[in-house]
């Protein structure tokens, strides 16, 4: 871990031309995430930290500081014991939880609370990673809450070098790309974002119960927030109701309605896989009710978005 500091340390003492901006950044976000997940030794896999193996339609994870009631949260949602205590960090490992919404799976992951310069690797244990103070240590990770992704486009190819059409310098772009071994691709972009991650996030504000009326009326306008006790499971209908529409989940139902539903985010093609990855190769078309078709049944194909409930009827060749 010191020598992964002393590295962030020297890259960030010679920011200091334009030309080596791009590079060096990469470098950082690097180095930055070994912090959290560092390289294993003698083969042994990536090292130890806090990753749960994924189950369920979704995955939500709650990222705060210690002692704000994550872990009572997470009991109280989902029934599981995650300790709670006076203290700080009483949580030191990630504990799952599962709850259903709307009949859909989501796991819920009560991460160790972070702190502030934990990107400096300071705190109980460097994989600590690292409301204004949150937002900062996540971006410096690469993780940008609640925005939007530049519109960039990028194909790895196996020959032709990189084919880059953009307002920066090609070298540099290139250099960027060879940090990560990339040395054949087409690249389309106004700014370096593959490195950077998009996720939608709710700002839950806990322990209601000791602030008065007037000042919940202003929580309430604060954007992407939901006020709640999570002690007193005060508001979790609010809360789980955003949480839903956050995931954009969509239910889709095999004919007839009511004998089940699968969850998915796009189109006919991700129902079909996430049914079995052949149904798609005997795909011919699917006969569809509800909003996101003009006729009642309509003929789609695999690229179709639906709406939430619509009704499918596969048809193999």
């Amino acid at each position: 871990m010191s020598s992964t500091l002393a590295k962030i340390a020297e890259i960030e003492a010679e920011m200091a031309t334009a030309h080596h901006l791009g590079l060096l950044k990469a470098r950082l976000v690097k180095l930055r995430r070994e912090l959290i997940t560092p390289k294993g030794g003698g083969g042994g896999g990536p090292g130890e930290g806090f990753d749960v193996a994924k189950t369920g339609d979704a995955r939500i994870r709650f990222v705060g500081f210690p002692s704000v009631g994550k872990s009572t949260l997470l009991s109280n949602l989902a029934g599981v014991y995650s300790e709670v205590a006076a203290y700080e960090f009483a949580t030191l490992t990630t504990v799952p939880g599962v709850i259903r919404c709307k009949g859909a799976k989501i796991q819920l992951l009560d991460l160790p609370g972070i702190i502030e310069c934990a990107k400096d690797g300071k705190g109980t244990g460097h994989q600590v990673i690292a409301v204004n103070i949150i937002e900062n240590e996540l971006e410096v990770f690469g993780i940008r809450l609640n925005s939007k992704p530049v519109n960039i486009g990028f194909k790895k190819k196996d020959k032709g070098g990189i084919n880059l059409t953009s307002e920066l310098d090609a070298e540099t772009v290139k250099s960027i790309l060879a940090e990560y071994k990339i040395h054949n691709a087409d690249v389309t972009l106004q700014l370096m974002t593959s490195l950077v991650v998009y996720i939608p996030c709710i700002y839950v504000l806990n322990k209601i119960d000791q602030i008065s009326i007037d000042k919940l009326d202003i929580i309430y306008k604060v954007p992407h927030c939901v006020p709640i006790s999570a002690r007193h499971r005060w508001n979790f209908d609010d809360l789980l109701e955003k949480i839903w529409d956050y995931l954009k989940l969509v239910r889709i139902y095999t004919t007839p309605k009511g004998h089940g539903a699968s969850y998915s985010r796009t189109t006919v093609e991700d129902f079909c896989m996430k049914i079995h990855k052949n149904l798609i190769k005997e795909f011919k078309y699917a006969l569809l009710w509800g909003l996101s078709v003009k006729h009642n049944p309509q003929k789609v194909g695999k690229d179709h978005t639906w709406e939430d409930e619509d009704v499918i009827q596969i048809v193999k060749k």
